[in-house]
């Protein structure tokens, strides 16, 4: 089969598309940042070849040598007999426009949450008064640099209980050099986080329940459990969450956390509760906005859940 790809395709529109076509046979699922099979061949061929994503058009007519195409094929074999997801192939994700490494240590970032950043929080906060922001669950810290572009004033602290994950998350740091605004924190959610008061705490916690999690396809099991499960329900750190916040947020603070799948959840466990389910243009659900004001008057609704 390789000898008959290699000795019959000769451009990269070639190998695009028989990339495409054998990830569609194969049944792949594509939920990470690359919706169509046609996107991730695309992604993962340029990548093989030392070329951008966004090569233009013209160049797809370009012959690779015989090295390449074997290193394509190679490529192509691996995301179908792995399972794994483009984004640890070539250990690079785009967030919110913006290149991060990733690796198996940390999920792929996904979130709508970029939309959200991108357009600064707008309306909910005053982007010249957002003063300190606090990434929570940081994983890779794609948010706490996207929020560190959006607020170049602003102090970014980035939270996270896996030591693997902060790795990752400081190579980034280090790659987009916000070593001066983004400060990264190993805690336990709010445990260890030193005392301050923040004008957006934003969060993409796990959020999945065990038995959903169960279910998934096999490119989500490549990635960390830690990363998805959280209890029966999936709201465990999200009540944790929702409790402790009132204690971070300045008095005029936003409160924005993904829940995902268990929106519903939520909202049926505190039916009094108004939380905003954001609209997101280019897709995507799940996300919520409480007010510090709002975190305060239902706090003692979190609280008794919680016990």
């Amino acid at each position: 089969m390789s000898t008959e790809v290699i000795s019959t395709l000769t451009t990269i529109r070639d190998y695009i598309r028989w990339a495409a076509s054998r990830f569609t046979e194969a049944k792949l699922f594509f939920g990470h940042g690359l919706p169509t099979a046609l996107d991730e061949a695309a992604t993962i061929v340029l990548f093989t070849i030392n070329q951008p994503f966004n090569l233009a058009d013209e160049y797809l007519q370009s012959v690779l040598t015989t090295s390449e195409r074997q290193a394509v094929v190679d490529m192509v074999n691996r995301r179908i007999t792995e399972r794994m997801p483009a984004a640890y192939l070539t250990n690079q994700a785009i967030f919110a426009n913006l290149p991060f490494y990733v690796d198996e240590r940390v999920l792929v970032p996904r979130s709508p949450i970029a939309e959200l950043i991108q357009e600064r929080f707008s309306p909910w906060v005053e982007e010249d008064q957002v003063e300190r922001v606090l990434d929570m669950c940081t994983g890779s810290a794609c948010i706490a640099i996207a929020c560190a572009y959006a607020f170049a004033d602003a102090q970014v602290d980035a939270v996270d209980l896996s030591s693997d994950a902060l790795a990752v998350a400081e190579i980034n740091v280090a790659k987009h050099q916000m070593e001066e605004g983004v400060t990264l924190y190993q805690s336990d959610l709010f445990s260890q986080l030193p005392a301050a008061q923040y004008d957006i705490i934003v969060s993409n916690p796990p959020y999945v329940s065990i038995a959903e999690w169960q279910q998934l396809p096999t490119e989500y099991h490549t990635e960390p459990k830690m990363g998805f499960t959280a209890g029966e329900t999936g709201l465990d750190l999200v009540l944790r969450i929702l409790v402790d916040a009132k204690d971070y947020l300045t008095e005029q603070g936003i409160l924005v956390v993904e829940v995902g799948s268990s929106a519903q959840t939520l909202q049926d466990s505190f039916p009094e509760v108004p939380f905003y389910w954001l609209h997101f243009e280019n897709g995507g659900d799940g996300v919520f906005l409480l007010t510090a004001a709002q975190v305060n008057l239902y706090h003692s609704l979190f609280t008794a859940a919680l016990k």
